[in-house]
């Protein structure tokens, strides 16, 4: 439901900012010569693009709204949920004694410590 309303609500956004910029400047903007003989110049459709601006605004508050509030009431944690799915490697192995337990338990603080990095330096997503 949440990804489906946040479709919509980019779909709602990019037809307002597009109404938006197909409506004639009231103060003439850069220019201050315009053909009075153009589409937009109708009175009609003036009164058409004022409606659908004012109608998608309002969608796109009331959706910007309904999101914030699907997102706040939602029961994750965190906002990045994918590591919390992962197992931890440690419990699989048997657990080492002696010298090798010093220094894999070294080793293992050091890789955890330590983000994983690529050849170039860039952090390997996990």
């Amino acid at each position: 439901m949440f990804t489906f309303l946040l479709v919509i609500h980019a779909i709602v956004a990019a037809a307002l900012v597009t109404v938006i910029l197909m409506q004639r400047s009231e103060g003439g903007g850069l220019t201050s010569s315009g053909s009075p003989s153009g589409l937009m110049s109708a009175r009609g459709a003036a009164d058409f693009l004022t409606r659908a601006t004012s109608v998608l605004a309002g969608a796109f508050i009331l959706l910007s709204i309904l999101l914030a509030f699907l997102a706040a009431n939602r029961n994750a944690t965190s906002v990045d949920t994918s590591l919390q799915r992962r197992a931890p490697a440690a419990a699989a192995a048997p657990a080492p004694t002696g010298q090798d337990a010093l220094s894999d338990a070294a080793r293992n603080a050091a890789a955890a410590a330590a983000p994983a990095q690529a050849d170039n330096g860039v952090p390997l997503a996990r």
